[in-house]
This record gives C-alpha cells, structure tokens and sequence, in this order.
C-alpha cells in the first residue's frame, strides 16, 4: 500500500534524474551564487516566444545592475555556459570553488591575471 503513494496519476513510479544532470544542476546552482557575489543578478524566468519575435537569454544590464535572465527551458550546458560568460571580468580568484566550477570559470581567471612568459 505504500508504494502507491509514490506512484504518478498514470500509476508509473517516477524517475529519479540521472546524475549526470544532478551534477550540472549542482554547478548551476553554484555558479548562481558566485554571479549573485560578484554582483550580477540571476533572474531565471520562461522568455516569451511569439512570431517575428524571440527573446533569449543573456547579459543585459537595468540601471547600474547586470543582470543575467536565464530561461529554464535551455539546457543545463547552455546556461553553465551564459553563468560563465556573464562572470567574465570578475575577480573571481578568492572564491573557494568545487571541483566542477574551477576548470569552468579557469580560462576566466586566465584572461585577467595571465601567467607570465617565461
């Protein structure tokens, strides 16, 4: 009886999502905190589609603030990819980054603070 309770409307369990998407969820979510750090604003909405006319997403800046509107319908790569862009330019040294967000927000930190030639 209890496994019913689990059970959706078409009587399937759910699926759990795989951890592949898990962990970029998980980077997302910590390179929404870093954006919200180094002062860019996160808004993820749905970005209205109509003919002749498609929104998308990207940096724009409202007043003095960047902000950075993330539509959830893109998939995890792409907004991985629009977080990483929108941080280019910031001191991002001093952040105690994961595994995961390092090698991503790397080449960043590479083009502001270059290695010297030796």
């Amino acid at each position: 009886m209890e496994r019913d309770a689990h059970r959706t409307p078409h009587g399937s369990t759910p699926r759990k999502p795989p951890a592949r998407s898990a962990k970029l969820e998980a980077v997302i979510d910590e390179l929404r905190r870093v954006a919200a750090f180094a002062g860019v604003h996160v808004r993820q909405e749905r970005l209205l589609r109509e003919v002749g006319y498609h929104a998308r997403s990207g940096i724009c800046r409202v007043g003095e603030q960047r902000v950075l509107l993330l539509d959830p319908d893109l998939e995890p790569d792409q907004q991985i990819e629009l977080l990483v862009e929108a941080l280019d330019g910031h001191d991002l040294s001093k952040l105690d980054l994961s595994e995961q967000a390092r090698p991503l927000i790397a080449p960043i930190a590479r083009r502001r603070h270059p290695e010297p030639e030796p």
